[in-house]
């Protein structure tokens, strides 16, 4: 994967009006050049957002042996109460280029084994 115009790696989108049940999805040695968003995102504040009967869920991801030369930020999670992001996990993954600060709103447990996030440039000490 390697695209200026490619936004994201993974993405789940949902909303209380849509609902459903994300879960089991295994990414394993995958080799990203540049994203402009984001590797993860969960979205769940679409358009209708929290309005609505049916709050999704995303749980039981996986990305391993994951790396990208180029993003601005590994996760991009947007979620609301009642709303489920559990149990994701990074392992053995390196992330280079990060610019912008990561993004995690109303998630559960996200796990990081031997994981790295490299800025895109050094700060000076």
């Amino acid at each position: 994967m390697d695209s200026p115009d490619l936004d994201r790696a993974l993405r789940f989108k949902s909303n209380a009006q849509r609902g459903g049940i994300l879960e089991n999805s295994f990414r394993r040695r995958v080799k990203i050049g540049r994203v402009s968003e984001a590797i993860l995102t969960v979205d769940f504040v679409d358009e209708e957002g929290a309005k609505g009967p049916f709050p999704p869920t995303v749980r039981n991801v996986a990305l391993e042996q994951v790396t990208s030369t180029s993003s601005p930020r590994v996760r991009w999670i947007a979620g609301f109460p009642g709303a489920k992001v559990d149990d994701i996990r990074f392992t053995d993954c390196t992330f280079r280029g990060g610019e912008s600060a990561e993004t995690v709103s109303f998630a559960g447990g996200l796990f990081f084994r031997d994981a790295t996030i490299e800025p895109a440039k050094k700060l000076r000490a």
